[in-house]
């Protein structure tokens, strides 16, 4: 594929971004049918967040073709291929991954309204809704910015500057894909769908690492990329789930033990490798001081945030002290990856427990330094959930730089989970 081409020619009105509602991450739609059957009348809002203050999204993108673009993603629904593959594929080892109610719903799904508003040189976009429908949002809207921006750098670049610039960037991720070739009993998988270049671009990573990798290539959280390549869909649950269920508790005491109702809901739709704990929404090791014993005998655990290899400490020392073994379960590094990360993460825990990595951002959004004032340096922008039923959602991470929320709920969340002072980490993407 000749992508630098495909790039130039991409003259007409709307190209679209997003050509599916499959084109995102695999753990949206396992969230999503484990909202659509415990919390199905909660009305949820997502709300666009550039922490990348810098980048003047606003500035780079049309509005015009901003709407064009979230207006397509609206007129889209299940093709009869997609819901196919999602009915009758295997997933982790399980066939009819997704229930009957699930599909029938989700066929017949149009993805509601949004706001969209400028606020100076930045986007206030907004969804509001039923929280099984607003959630399929935020995937595709992140992937429309992320991708108007790259097209507003590139716009005006020649042919064969665009050919020298991919090229550029092929040699770099094949380097990559070289030096991870010699981490022996590597497992890595692609997770760069919300933050990517362009839709393209992600595909041709996951070709490449499909090539250059072979079986240390576990697969892509892009569903569509995934059906397309014939390879693995990826994914769990992410900090969505805790947030929302924990923006419903009234008491501090539900608060205190929301986070744990969440998996309990997930224990009881899923086993094996989907069974990891992703523990960091309100301190990683408060979450896990407090976990019930029943969770130590659960799979894995997903580290993303703070220092990844304090986290992996953390969750080793944990097993152990609830009579587990860490050889027998997984630990998932999925945080701001790149090359010499992975490799010394894999050198440092994968004789002690099982290690996997995700590998995002810098997979499939890495221009750094290819372009002048380096323009296409990929950067900090998530859609998350802000509130609940009128209620204000809270993030505290490992990472006081990833928290969000009002200052007064941030504070009395740090309250009841016990946070201390914690250690501030740059937010790379």
């Amino acid at each position: 594929m000749d992508i630098a081409t495909r790039v130039y020619n991409h003259k007409w009105k709307i190209d679209p971004i997003v050509r599916s509602l499959i084109d995102t991450d695999f753990y949206k739609l396992l969230m999503c049918q484990s909202v659509f059957r415990n919390k199905p009348d909660t009305t949820v809002t997502f709300s666009l967040i550039n922490r990348s203050a810098h980048v003047p999204l606003a500035k780079l993108i049309d509005e015009g073709e901003l709407r064009e673009q979230l207006d397509h993603i609206r007129s889209l629904s299940l093709s009869r291929g997609e819901s196919t593959w999602l009915r009758g594929n295997t997933f982790y080892g399980k066939r009819q991954m997704f229930r009957p109610d699930f599909m029938e719903w989700f066929e017949g799904l149009r993805l509601p309204p949004y706001h969209l508003e400028r606020k100076g040189d930045q986007y206030e976009l907004t969804f509001e809704g039923k929280w099984h429908e607003v959630m399929l949002w935020e995937i595709p809207a992140l992937a429309v910015l992320m991708e108007l921006r790259s097209r507003a750098v590139i716009n005006s670049m020649g042919r064969f500057e665009l050919q020298v610039l991919y090229a550029r960037a092929m040699t770099r991720v094949w380097e990559k894909i070289e030096r991870l070739r010699e981490v022996d009993g590597l497992t890595i998988a692609d997770f760069g769908t919300r933050r990517r270049h362009s839709f393209l671009w992600q595909d041709w990573c996951v070709q490449a690492m499909i090539e250059g990798l072979g079986d240390k290539f576990t697969g892509t959280s892009n569903c569509l990329i995934a059906m397309r390549r014939e390879v693995e869909a990826i994914g769990t649950n992410a900090h969505e789930l805790p947030m929302v269920y924990s923006a419903l508790a009234g008491s501090d005491a539900e608060l205190a033990q929301a986070p744990y109702d969440v998996l309990s809901d997930w224990h009881d739709e899923h086993e094996g490798n989907l069974r990891i704990i992703l523990p960091d929404t309100y301190g990683t090791q408060g979450f896990l001081d407090r976990a019930p014993d029943w969770l130590a005998g659960w799979t894995g655990i997903r580290i993303d945030s703070g220092d990844p290899a304090k986290g992996a400490e953390v969750a080793v020392n944990w097993w152990k002290a609830r009579g587990e073994d860490p050889a027998e379960k997984r630990v998932i590094f999925s945080d701001g990856l790149d090359v010499q990360q992975i490799q010394d993460l894999h050198a440092q825990f994968s004789d002690r427990t099982k290690v996997s990595f995700g590998w995002g951002t810098l997979l499939t959004n890495d221009f750094r330094k290819l372009v002048p004032d380096d323009a296409l340096a990929p950067f900090s922008l998530v859609c998350k959930a802000v509130a609940a039923n009128g209620r204000p959602t809270v993030k505290l991470s490992d990472n006081p730089e990833k928290a969000m929320g009002p200052a007064e709920e941030i504070d009395r969340y740090k309250r009841v989970f016990g946070v201390g002072e914690q250690e501030r980490q740059a937010v790379i993407v």
